[in-house]
């Protein structure tokens, strides 16, 4: 099978071979018979792939670069050399790939270079009609390693890994600076706030088809998407095609205000993240727009423009959930259309968002929920505001060491989304239900009448509108909440303090212990450990399942947020719609997907977490107890060295189980360093409970001062005053 030679650099061999790039500098510099460059220069040397490999495997070092791994590769290698290919004909290829059954997967990466890229060119052509904006694809000869690369990942990794590799290259080529996902807990809360279960749905700035994917999850059957950035379109399109193949899926692209490709279409709801901030939005072209129901949009609105863009394809008593910046809410050029949308009970709810909840990351962002008037409906007299920034943990805001979009992973991720979601939806349900006789929460949410809204200014924030109720709270039940905090707080100090205090361990000696390690794959193949994964409805390839996978029902779920966070099982069953998920048990080993957010990276699965399903960011490796001590496989699975070596992507790093090394012990030895890894499980645990114990107790005593319903002690001020700066 011809095939032309590859160079790569020293980082993709750290990648294929499993190991961190300070091993291949060694290997470099300790090996005469090391590869030799064979490009590039002095201070970034390019080897040859296929040298590397004979080296690699002279020396017993089988590939550990996964499918996808392997796919990024070729495509930088295609990039280098020019490769005539296009971007839109391989994601063309990649939804036709995922119509075929394995075995048809694996004879096409066997076939000649010649008869794979005729192969490829027929299987874009029908699939060609289903992506926005497709051109004829042509592929030629030397498009044939990244084809053959391009079939092998999606028969054993799925299509949308595939897809991913893609986006991330086609994203960057595009110079598509702007573009981001919406978190996954944000999209399905937005989901959650439209009421009953609409069957068509719009997004007119679509994006990567996050919204609409959670919209299919809840039962959404027709899904319509509509985005500025080709690259973007496409991407939406087949992406929806691979995770809702149930539903019929219509993605166009096009500027959504200028030029709204779906003119007629009045949808049962309107799902949106617009851009923000855009004054170049059509304002002078589109003054006498008939969308504008309720006033023609300032230029510095856009985002009001967004919002009556979607009411306008709403049937009436249809729901549309946009996300805004708080700006909208306040500014004064907008005071004119957030009035007629108050008075005219088009507006439902404005729900405030923890700083971090999604790009921009510095700004609490805010979720309008609005309804599209019925003609002699009932008269809508209140608005409802609900502030959810309490719920943010304690440095959710705070910089980190990533950057870009990696960074906005990490700060979504780490706030207590069920938390967020809960409190918000507990408020917007229960003021559905019945508005006249909401009574809300103090400091959290209010019900405001329509006639309170309309003043001068029409200024829609919640942190304003909900902290006149704060007034509400009872002195006393207030008191007897902090002090009961309080005693928790003392309680969790001294546990923590006896957790700190325990000493397992000492010095190595001089140079740090050196072990012989196997990778997790090797383990598998060994039977030392068995490697679990949920598999997406429709997913083809390696299910890495032993059998005990069910089909997603009304179980937990336990997600990568959980194992970040040290909680039990909290995501939702919807999300693993018609997927087979692997069952946890106790003494399974779980890591996390996708590096970036805080907290550690993998646990053992205690009896909390047993009984409930496998999320579909999460690996899971069953050790025969033999053989593998699960507390000595969770310490050294979730190392930060072993993670990074493990860690492919360009955008948001994402960890190949397999790769993941483990040293090889006797087994009473494993158990020394399990108790160990024990230890330190429980130190985190307790150092978690304190903090938030501390920060709910501030949160308390700093409400009830601020809000009248505690006084200072008087002898604090004498204090002070006696002891100097109280800041010491």
């Amino acid at each position: 099978m011809p095939q032309s030679s590859a160079q790569v650099t020293a980082a993709e061999i750290s990648r294929i071979a499993g190991v961190t790039r300070a091993t291949v500098s060694n290997w470099r510099r300790r090996h005469e018979d090391f590869p030799a460059p064979s490009g590039g220069t002095d201070s970034s040397p390019l080897y040859d792939l296929e040298s590397v490999r004979t080296w690699l495997a002279s020396r017993g070092h089988t590939s550990a670069a996964t499918p996808s791994e392997e796919l990024r590769t070729t495509l930088r290698l295609r990039a280098q050399s020019g490769g005539s290919g296009t971007s839109e004909g391989l994601l063309l290829l990649v939804l036709a790939a995922a119509g075929h059954a394995a075995e048809e997967l694996t004879a096409a990466t066997e076939l000649p270079d010649a008869d794979l890229v005729a192969h490829a060119q027929r299987d874009t052509v029908a699939a060609g009609d289903s992506v926005p904006a497709a051109d004829p694809v042509r592929f030629e000869a030397d498009d044939a390693t990244v084809l053959r690369a391009l079939y092998a990942c999606v028969r054993d990794e799925g299509g949308e890994a595939a897809l991913r590799v893609l986006a991330e290259r086609e994203l960057e080529d595009s110079a598509a600076s702007g573009a981001y996902l919406t978190p996954a807990p944000l999209a399905d809360l937005m989901v959650r706030l439209i009421p009953g279960s609409p069957s068509s749905v719009l997004d007119p700035a679509c994006g990567g088809g996050t919204l609409l994917a959670a919209a299919a999850r809840r039962g959404a059957r027709e899904l319509y998407g509509q985005d500025n950035l080709p690259v973007q379109a496409r991407r939406s399109a087949v992406s929806l095609m691979l995770t809702a193949p149930q539903a019929t899926v219509t993605v166009r692209a096009a500027d959504s205000l200028r030029a709204d490709a779906f003119p007629e279409l009045i949808a049962d709801a309107v799902l949106c993240n617009p851009p923000y901030g855009v004054r170049d939005w059509g304002h002078d072209e589109l003054a006498y727009d008939p969308r504008w129901a309720y006033g023609v949009p300032a230029r510095a609105e856009s985002e009001l423009a967004w919002v009556q863009h979607a009411l306008a394809h709403l049937a009436p008593g249809g729901y549309a959930a946009l996300l805004l910046p708080p700006a909208t809410a306040g500014r004064a050029s907008g005071r004119r259309v957030r009035k007629e949308l108050v008075r005219s009970g088009a507006l439902r709810a404005v729900i405030a968002l923890p700083v971090g909840a999604s790009v921009p990351l510095h700004v609490g962002l805010q979720v309008w929920v609005l309804q599209r008037p019925e003609p002699g409906g009932p008269e809508r007299k209140s608005v409802l505001f609900v502030d959810t920034a309490a719920e943010a943990p304690a440095g959710a805001a705070a910089g980190g060491t990533a950057s870009g979009r990696t960074r906005g992973v990490s700060r979504s991720a780490s706030l207590d989304w069920p938390g967020v979601t809960a409190r918000a939806l507990s408020a917007w349900r229960a003021f559905t239900e019945d508005p006249d006789a909401f009574e809300g929460e103090p400091g959290v949410a209010h019900a405001v009448g329509v006639v309170d809204l309309l003043d001068d200014v029409v200024d829609l924030t919640p942190a304003r509108l909900v902290r006149a109720s704060r007034a509400e709270v009872d002195p006393a039940k207030l008191s007897a909440e902090v002090e009961a905090t309080r005693r928790d707080l003392a309680h969790a100090a001294k546990a923590l303090a006896r957790a700190a205090g325990h000493e397992d361990w000492s010095a190595a000696g001089a140079k740090a212990r050196e072990w012989r390690t196997a990778t997790a794959s090797d383990l598998a193949r060994g039977g030392a450990l068995t490697l679990l994964r949920t598999v997406p409805e429709g997913a083809r390839g390696r299910a890495e399942d032993d059998g005990s996978g069910v089909r997603a029902g009304g179980r937990a779920v336990l997600t990568g947020s959980d194992i970040s966070r040290g909680s039990g099982p909290t995501g939702d069953p919807a999300e693993l719609r018609g997927a087979t998920a692997p069952v946890i048990t106790v003494g399974d080993v779980l890591v996390r997907a996708v590096v970036g957010e805080d907290g550690p990276m993998a646990r053992m699965a205690g009896e909390e977490d047993a009984g409930a399903l496998l999320g579909l960011h999460v690996h899971l490796f069953r050790p025969d107890p033999k053989r593998l001590d699960a507390w000595f496989l969770a310490g050294f699975l979730g190392s930060e060295e072993n993670i990074a070596g493990a860690s492919t992507g360009s955008t948001v790093l994402s960890v190949s189980p397999g790769r993941l090394r483990v040293p090889l012990l006797p087994l009473e030895e494993q158990r020394r360093y399990g108790e160990a890894f024990r230890h330190v499980h429980a130190l985190r645990a307790e150092a978690r409970r304190a903090t938030r114990l501390a920060e709910e107790t501030a949160r308390l005593l700093a409400g009830g001062l601020t809000g009248g319903q505690l006084l200072p002690s008087r002898e604090a001020g004498k204090v002070r005053g006696q002891g100097g700066d109280s800041s010491h």
